[in-house]
């Protein structure tokens, strides 16, 4: 239900990898977040929290749904694996701008089943359930899912079959309710609105990085210099020079070609790309990473062009989407039992099962947008 886009990832190292695991759990947490402000009083809203009123494990409670621990956990531990198996262990505890992966893992974790049982809630009010097939896919993955996982940390999460299957049913049924309220989106994206495009580009930095990521812009006189040298380098590609050689020379991004569509790159970097025609170059264009000198090298990108229509059509269903939740999630009330919340961490030592709860979802379930 989000559009999820890291296009510098590749070419800024480490900083820009953070940065971008850092975007995508931070862009989950502003789509979700209408939820987790509690309370409705006038349009205000506030957090309430009772902690009397929970039960044993509750961590969390919209109305009448109730979020245990164990179900935070399944949820919070299908995700990390995803993240671990494509960026390796140990990322959890990397710290960016004072704060850990894993903590923000743990405020999108919990936005992401808020929303599912708030979903819930405005699904009854919509008469969305399961059909018996529906039903019986539930079932089967759940079964899955348990297969997949050891019974020792089937006894360390604190799960079994009835409460996954239980979990799968929620999902199933906010997905439902989901695909009902956008199912009028127009699909329709004309080449323009999605066109993509390719380019090459050479980078003088304005800052440095260090190996954890943090950077330290350069001080008026080196960026001076930093741009002085962009311009030299744009002189030599205006004269004729081959642009290839230059990136190998300069470039002091660790990738030079990007294929990307509108509103996905800097602004700067945006305009400066789309207004080339295949095999110009552009001037010297500053973005926060520095200075860059671009060339394009397609105008249009059809492959890229068609998944970015793709793309863009989610974006549109989650507006819809959108209007329709967070009118509904402006009168729940939710509590969060804070001292509990606050002592639930990421166990680095959770085994990650092959497939986690979403991707079995995904395959039982299929994945029509």
């Amino acid at each position: 239900m989000v559009l999820l886009s890291g296009i510098f990832v590749a070419g800024f190292r480490k900083r820009f990898l953070l940065r971008y695991i850092m975007g995508r759990l931070l862009m989950v947490m502003v789509i979700l977040s209408a939820v987790m402000l509690t309370g409705c009083n006038n349009g205000e809203r506030k957090e309430i929290v009772l902690t009397s009123e929970f039960d044993e494990g509750e961590v969390l409670r919209i109305d009448t749904e109730k979020c245990m621990v164990p179900e935070l956990m399944v949820y919070m531990n299908s995700s990390a694996g995803s993240y671990e198996k494509a960026f390796g262990d140990g990322i959890w505890e990397r710290n960016l701008d004072g704060v850990t992966l894993g903590n923000e893992l743990k405020d999108t974790t919990l936005a992401r089943i808020a929303q599912v049982k708030s979903m819930n809630l405005l699904a009854a009010d919509w008469g969305v359930n399961l059909d018996t097939t529906e039903l019986a896919e539930v079932k089967k993955a759940a079964a899955k899912y348990m297969d997949g996982i050891s019974d020792t940390e089937k006894t360390k999460l604190g799960i079994n079959g009835e409460m996954i299957e239980n979990m799968y049913t929620e999902y199933a049924i906010a997905d439902k309710l989901y695909h009902q309220i956008t199912r009028n989106v127009n699909p329709e994206i004309s080449d323009d609105e999605a066109r993509t495009i390719t380019v090459k580009c050479l980078l003088i930095r304005n800052c440095s990085v260090d190996g954890e990521g943090n950077v330290t812009p350069y001080s008026d006189e080196e960026k001076k210099q930093a741009e002085a040298k962009a311009q030299e380098v744009l002189e030599r590609a205006k004269e004729g020079a081959d642009f290839d050689s230059l990136v190998d020379e300069y470039n002091e991004d660790s990738v030079s070609t990007y294929t990307f569509g509108k509103g996905t790159m800097p602004e700067s970097f945006e305009k400066a790309a789309f207004n080339l025609d295949t095999d110009q170059i552009s001037d010297v264009v500053e973005t926060d990473y520095g200075y860059h000198i671009i060339k394009c090298i397609s105008t249009f990108n059809e492959e890229e062009t068609d998944a970015n229509k793709e793309r863009i059509v989610k974006v549109r269903k989650s507006e819809a989407f959108n209007r329709v939740y967070n009118d509904f999630a402006k009168s729940i009330h939710v509590m969060l039992n804070r001292p509990l919340w606050e002592q639930i961490k990421l166990d680095p030592d959770t085994e990650v099962s092959e497939k986690g709860f979403f991707e079995v979802y995904d395959e039982v379930f299929g994945t029509e947008e």
